[in-house]
């Protein structure tokens, strides 16, 4: 199955993107979507512009565009700020959602930046709490009566091994536990059914799979029925119920609007807002199955062809993101020498070169292209080379 519309993104020539799933391709039509919006919208009305050309409901209207790609329904999402503010709104509401209880739980797979929130917080609030973490396979038998809160990324950044989003939700809710997902590496990649999975909060990066750019604001879900109980404790201004009376004390707005906090970016939010066009049309149970296509053709030439790598994705497709990776000792250079080549995947430590599978721009030629340029590199040791060692900031 193909659902390939390269002609839709800005891709250099001779290029074998696989890492969409760290940062997506630019999406034609977005640079001249942000020139306009800085030409004729901030250049030509200035500040009318938060009126005139509804820059302040951006949050919210773009907040449903994503909220259909994630299976929630319109107005429990909204735009703004980082993900990881996002996590610690989310961790912050479930907290005080649960007094008497005092263990985080959240799994060895999480992205560090989830757990370093938590850690955060936990210190901040000086209350007792614990985070809790355990092994991805041991996260459902981990849930008890004494956890606050349950704290999973879906799709796990380094295997791309997937977590049971409905069974473990389930599980989190038997044990009176408040469940929050992130979304980071599920949203644009697989199918997400946020309202049926019963979950409180899920929150997520746009800058992915979502080709919003660097940068890219994220987002926050909150489950409708409980979002006007929630108190949010980075109590912005624009999520105040009415920012512009300007009150001394806060009072959190309605619905998912309390979910904001800052100024909208809206520079980004316009780049975001024309990027997620290329998504009209697509059905996300046929984006998954193109995208294990792509994933197990390339698992196979891998495994035919470069002996000297080691699967580190879970085998078994459907419990595997849009990813795949493998471990190899010299990973790093590996991966350098690749990009060096055109073919551009990631490293992450120890020793993973991660893979991204993203059918809107890539086919099946370009899995064999890609599998063919590594055999290579790994037959002729090409990856021994200084200029392929030196680490640099960026993996």
């Amino acid at each position: 199955m193909s659902l390939t519309v390269k002609e839709k993104f800005v891709l250099p020539e001779g290029m074998i993107y696989l890492d969409g799933n760290s940062l997506g391709p630019l999406p034609v039509g977005v640079e001249d979507a942000v020139a306009s919006m800085m030409r004729e919208q901030w250049g030509a009305h200035l500040i009318k512009g938060w009126n005139v050309d509804g820059w302040m409901a951006q949050p919210s209207r773009v907040g449903d565009r994503v909220g259909r790609l994630i299976g929630a329904a319109p107005g429990s999402v909204v735009m703004g700020d980082t993900l990881s503010l996002k996590v610690y709104q989310a961790l912050s509401a479930a907290l005080q959602m649960r007094p008497d209880r005092k263990v985080v739980l959240s799994d060895s797979g999480n992205f560090p930046t989830d757990l370093y929130m938590a850690e955060g917080l936990i210190r901040q609030l000086s209350q007792g709490h614990e985070l809790r973490i355990v092994a991805p396979d041991e996260v459902a038998e981990a849930i008890d009566e004494t956890v606050a809160a349950v704290m999973i990324t879906q799709v796990d950044y380094r295997t791309g091994r997937v977590h049971e989003m409905d069974a473990i939700t389930a599980r989190a809710h038997a044990s009176g536990a408040v469940m929050i997902w992130d979304l980071a590496h599920s949203a644009g990649a697989m199918p997400v059914n946020m309202a049926a999975s019963g979950a409180e909060f899920a929150v997520g990066c746009t800058y992915k799979y979502l080709n919003g750019g660097p940068g890219a604001p994220a987002f926050i879900y909150v489950r409708p029925d409980i979002v006007n109980d929630v108190n949010p404790a980075l109590a912005g201004w624009l999520g105040h119920e009415a920012p512009f009376a300007f009150d001394l004390d806060y009072r959190p707005g309605e619905g998912i609007e309390r979910m904001r906090v800052g100024t909208p970016p809206a520079i980004q939010l316009a780049a975001l807002e024309r990027a997620l066009e290329v998504w009209d049309g697509v059905d996300m149970q046929d984006l998954r199955a193109a995208s294990i296509a792509l994933s197990e053709q390339f698992i196979a030439e891998v495994e035919a062809k470069c002996p000297q790598l080691t699967l580190a994705s879970p085998r078994d497709a459907t419990h595997r993101g849009s990813q795949v990776s493998f471990h190899f000792e010299h990973g790093y250079a590996a991966m350098q020498a690749l990009i060096a080549r055109g073919v551009i995947g990631d490293f992450r430590a120890p020793d993973i070169m991660r893979f991204g599978f993203t059918p809107l721009y890539l086919d099946l030629n370009d899995v064999s292209q890609a599998v063919d340029i590594l055999a290579e590199i790994l037959r002729d040791r090409l990856w021994d080379a200084p200029e392929y060692t030196t680490r640099q900031r960026v993996t």
